[in-house]
């Protein structure tokens, strides 16, 4: 029986990222189904979960993406909502990359560093992969910062990951030199979430950075996050400090990515979020 995953993107166009890696996972056939949401998505769950025998269930799984993070988490709650008894497939939340990325940024970081206790801020981090990141790094026991340009977007992303995973973040304005400064004193654990193009850090404000240990960046295209890093970066040594860059994060990520969807696959009752995928990461590294 054929493996069929079925993409739930909440975008208008789905995203062929997504789909090349579903089917290196081991996705027989991959169906892209563009805007769905929490609205609409109720026959097309009933679609997967009632076509086949109980157990051939396993061979039919949900994978949510898009490049909205709030979006994401509404569908995949109400696609989980509309499972009862052995009524369910299952169903994996990855939006824009949001949890196999922090999840292989993360694993990384800890499998050579201890995180608890340490000081770590997230720049850039109101996106769906800083949103994870810091529940990640929070979940690890690191005291963890989140940066916004705005303390408004800081304030509520803080919020939103409080109330799905219980971690306590602290939002903090990065508008200017002097705010970015604040934000990374004292700090050990720099994480880096920007979007393409867009330079965080300079070479100056880390390289004598007196407290700064490891730095993590998951931008993949110049400019980099931190100025005078290497995107293939992966526990190198600069300026004594340990660097893992958008590359060098990418290839466990795509690893991990791959490894997920072949779970789905395993039985009709994985759901596959930030945890979950932070597990199968650990065991990678």
């Amino acid at each position: 029986m054929k493996k069929l995953l079925f993409i739930f993107d909440t975008d208008l166009t789905p995203s062929v990222f997504d789909t090349v890696v579903a089917y290196d996972g081991g996705a027989d056939h991959v169906t892209q189904l563009c805007s769905v949401n929490s609205d609409n998505c109720r026959p097309m769950v009933e679609g997967a979960m009632y076509t086949r025998a109980p157990k051939d269930k396993k061979n039919t799984a949900l994978f949510i993406g898009g490049s909205d993070l709030a979006a994401g988490q509404r569908l995949f709650s109400t696609v989980q909502d509309q499972f009862f008894g052995k009524f369910r497939v299952s169903v994996m939340l990855d939006s824009n990359g949001c949890n196999t990325t922090a999840a292989a940024g993360v694993a990384l970081l800890s499998n050579r560093y201890d995180l608890a206790g340490k000081n770590a801020v997230v720049l850039a981090g109101t996106g769906p992969v800083g949103q994870r990141a810091a529940v990640l790094l929070a979940k690890k026991g690191a005291n963890v910062r989140l940066t916004s340009r705005r303390l408004d977007r800081a304030s509520e992303a803080c919020k939103h990951m409080k109330d799905r995973f219980g971690v306590n973040l602290t939002p903090m304005a990065v508008a200017d030199d002097a705010s970015k400064q604040a934000a990374i004193k004292d700090v050990q654990v720099v994480f880096g979430a920007g979007k393409t193009g867009v330079k965080l850090l300079s070479l100056a404000d880390w390289r004598d950075h007196s407290s700064i240990e490891v730095m993590a960046d998951v931008n993949t295209q110049p400019p980099l996050g931190f100025e005078g890093i290497d995107m293939m970066d992966k526990g190198d040594q600069r300026h004594g400090k340990t660097i893992y860059g958008g590359i060098g994060i990418g290839a466990l990520k795509l690893k991990l990515h791959r490894a997920c969807i072949s779970r789905l696959f395993e039985s009709n009752e994985e759901i596959l979020d930030a945890e979950e995928v932070y597990s199968i990461a650990e065991t990678m590294v």
